[in-house]
């Protein structure tokens, strides 16, 4: 059964295995499209798949976020932070991040409770009771979050490493189900002796999701942040532009 019809401005984010989106044509699983939010223009609509998908599988799926409950979103300023926020501030969550000193007042406008300057404060010193941490960065920082949580808590990491449960719902090799898990062991081993949980995110594309994202994006819960947008011919200073960590929310190509 075919959901879509030519002509229809539709947006997603291309399965593991289609992944290659600077091009200019594309094929994808109708499954993984959904009609894309009426009010945006085709390139805001391009910044949110990758980002909402993932704010989406860490919060709702996998984390279980409920009203009143305390989470810590690392990176706020950036692509997933700034969906991530918006989202656990819809489901009534008390929501803390860190972010950088230049930052510090635009990201309070998306309605944070609490935000951490990471150049001038520890976040480790100031946040404790934790419900859930998302982490976006550095093994270091992956390592102090376990740390605010409180027991029975949760540490969600997009940037690794992998653990057992990826790589049994990839289908991976013994030998490569056995790596992941020597990867994750010391996270593991530090989270459960204190009693939270560790667990990989890897997002997965979903057009029912998206469906679901869309609508809270036509209701004006989520709007998308775009920092920056680059034609396509200039894909090279797009790359550079994402590499130097300054960019606020998504940076996003434009095709024609």
């Amino acid at each position: 059964m075919q959901r879509f019809k030519a002509g229809d401005e539709v947006y997603a984010r291309p399965d593991k295995d289609r992944i290659g989106a600077f091009a200019d044509l594309i094929a994808v699983n109708e499954a993984d499209l959904s009609i894309k939010p009426k009010a945006l223009t085709m390139e805001q609509a391009a910044s949110l798949p990758l980002v909402g998908l993932t704010a989406w599988q860490a919060l709702i799926e996998k984390a279980h976020l409920a009203k009143g409950q305390k989470v810590l979103i690392h990176a706020g300023s950036g692509g997933v932070g700034t969906v991530a926020i918006q989202l656990a501030k819809h489901v009534g969550a008390f929501v803390a991040t860190t972010t950088g000193t230049a930052n510090v007042d635009w990201v309070k406008g998306l309605g944070v409770d609490v935000v951490i300057d990471y150049r001038k404060d520890d976040f480790e010193k100031i946040l404790a009771d934790y419900d859930v941490v998302i982490n976006s960065l550095d093994a270091h920082t992956l390592s102090k979050s376990l740390r605010v949580l409180k027991p029975g808590g949760q540490l969600i990491s997009i940037s690794g490493p992998p653990d057992p449960d990826f790589a049994k719902q990839l289908g991976l090799s013994w030998f490569l189900r056995l790596v992941t898990r020597l990867l994750s062991y010391r996270i593991r081993k530090q989270a459960k002796r204190l009693k939270v949980s560790y667990s990989f995110l890897f997002m997965r594309a979903s057009g029912d999701q998206l469906r679901q994202i869309t609508a809270l994006v036509d209701s004006g819960v989520i709007r998308p942040v775009v920092d920056r947008i680059f034609p396509f011919e200039s894909i090279r200073e797009a790359m550079a532009y994402v590499d130097t960590g300054r960019a606020k929310g998504k940076v996003v190509v434009k095709m024609r």
